[in-house]
């Protein structure tokens, strides 16, 4: 990669500041007072930071950017490196100041300065690295349904490590190794071009275009989809069959209903900007930070923006279904997180959860006893309660003593079989009755689980790794009708993720709607961080 302009300066600098050090450390008369002044400098410096303050007295507090020496030389070299190229993975330069850096070392005349220079350089590394390799907002401080666990690295390792590594192959080991982050990066680059050169050109001036329609709106949309590369070049004016199928594929592309039919909703799609695009993929890298670490060779991803759930296997998706989500309002939204499953519950009982139980079912039962017959009741010591004994005007939210269980059946809400991954949130993937929402295009309808449109097959899938004919072996505990827990063998990794931009290993970038505003917010901050598009382009 060719080096920038300020890296050069930057070099140039850092060459000259090597005489400034060499006149520094040197004096034979002054050796000990000044290495002595030197560390005091970097004791009282770091004393603020625990890490640097621990890094640095485990080191003797000896430097190691301020050296005379070709490792000192090397990594100096290679954070300056770094962080000219920190755009490259959507980070913003100047939040890491290397001029002030510069500036610092530029003007250093004593041991003592070269003290408080050597433990700013630290913490400007500590800053980039824990950026590259983990992100730089925290997520939950973002939106209070992102949940996630970042993988944070201790900061003293960051150190420790550095020290006994190549420089510059430590910097290219920090961002995450996923093929996901390897494509999110290859179409930020495609796209900062194709902005710079223009972007997409002119918008769809219509509200919505059929095939066979010839109007010059026509034109503009062929155009488009040209410049987006869902189709070859033409200098047709017609709505024909090649248009059509262009249309589809970038419907498909989209989420949309792949009709071939450009209606308001494909035309909205269409006529984003560029600049949309590409903020959609770097919140998308920053997001990808948050998940870096191993997913498991064999992992679920639920995508929430997509309504859909994968297994994947060696990066390949293996399976894949149709999911419901959380209602898009304050107490159903489902939240972000990862956890591993455990096993499978076929013929489940749907243990109501409170904040259901006394929000939906306690009103209807207040209004009639028999309503919501369906569910059971249960006291404190697990017996089943008649409701004909219960006054249920008595109670409210914060006194209803009653538990509620649904009995297994076709009928139950959680379906015929739910998959587990116990956590904090009460989350879990499950099957429904309620089929025809599937048929819907935006899904999100659940109170926070997700529910799968074939949960039978994705049982299958699941219990192939376990068992010789998985199919047999469900139906068979199935028809016993029977509430029973499957344990699987090896505990199965589940991402659940919120993309409006993600990959697949062949085939266009995939694009969806920010369903809960959360990467909207997330790119705000992200802005307020000092990432902006125009100074990444290049």
């Amino acid at each position: 990669m060719l080096l920038t302009a300020s890296y050069t300066i930057h070099r140039w600098l850092l060459a000259g500041i090597a005489t400034v050090l060499m006149a520094i450390l040197v004096l034979p008369t002054q050796v000990s007072a000044q290495v002595t002044a030197f560390k005091q400098a970097v004791a009282e410096a770091a004393a603020r930071d625990e890490a640097l303050s621990d890094f640095y007295r485990a080191n003797n507090y000896t430097g190691i950017w301020t050296g005379n020496d070709r490792k000192d030389r090397q990594r100096r070299q290679a954070l300056m490196q770094a962080i000219a190229e920190s755009g490259v993975h959507g980070l913003p330069a100047e939040r890491y100041d290397a001029d002030n850096l510069m500036r610092l070392m530029k003007s250093a005349r004593t041991p003592r300065d070269l003290g408080r220079v050597e433990v700013e350089m630290s913490r400007t590394f500590l800053r980039l690295a824990r950026d590259m390799q983990t992100g730089m907002l925290i997520p939950s401080n973002v939106d209070s349904g992102i949940v996630r666990e970042v993988p944070y690295r201790d900061p003293t390792s960051y150190l420790t490590n550095f020290t006994k590594s190549n420089a510059r192959g430590f910097f290219r080991a920090l961002p995450p190794k996923s093929g996901e982050y390897a494509r999110l990066l290859k179409a930020k680059n495609r796209l900062e071009r194709q902005m710079s050169a223009g972007g997409w050109g002119a918008k769809v001036p219509a509200n919505s275009l059929k095939p066979g329609s010839s109007e010059a709106a026509v034109v503009a949309l062929r155009n488009r989809l040209t410049a987006m590369g869902f189709l070859a070049r033409s200098s047709s004016s017609s709505y024909d069959t090649k248009l059509q199928q262009a249309v589809q594929r970038f419907q498909a592309a989209h989420g949309l209903e792949a009709d071939g039919t450009a209606g308001p909703s494909t035309i909205q799609e269409i006529n984003k900007p560029i600049e949309a695009r590409l903020a959609s993929i770097m919140v998308a890298m920053e997001r990808e930070r948050w998940l870096n670490m191993p997913r498991g060779k064999r992992h679920i991803l639920v995508n929430l923006t997509d309504f859909s759930a994968r297994i994947i296997d060696d990066d390949k998706v293996t399976f894949e279904t149709r999911a419901v989500v959380g209602k898009n309002v304050s107490d159903r939204r489902s939240p972000e997180f990862s956890d591993e499953m455990e096993y499978l519950e076929i013929n489940p009982t749907w243990n109501v959860p409170r904040s259901i139980a006394v929000k939906e079912y306690l009103p209807q039962m207040k209004r009639n006893p028999g309503a919501a017959g369906h569910l059971k009741l249960y006291n404190a010591s697990g017996q089943q309660v008649s409701r004909a004994n219960v006054n249920f005007a008595a109670y409210n939210a914060r006194n209803f003593p009653f538990d509620l269980k649904q009995p297994p059946s076709s009928r139950n809400a959680l379906g015929l079989v739910k998959f587990m991954f116990p956590n904090k949130y009460n989350i879990y993937l499950h099957d429904t009755p309620s089929k025809s929402l599937f048929l819907r295009n935006k899904r999100d309808f659940s109170h926070g689980c997700i529910r799968l449109q074939q949960p039978f097959d994705f049982a299958y899938a699941l219990l192939a790794k376990q068992e010789a004919d998985p199919k047999t072996f469900f139906h068979k505990i199935l028809d016993t009708r029977r509430q029973t827990q499957v344990k699987l063998k090896k505990k199965v990794p589940v991402h659940i993720i919120y993309r409006t931009a993600f990959t697949q290993a062949k085939g266009p970038m995939q694009y969806r709607n920010d369903v809960y505003g959360r990467d909207a917010r997330i790119w705000d901050a992200l802005q307020k961080a000092g990432v902006s598009l125009s100074a990444v382009r290049g």
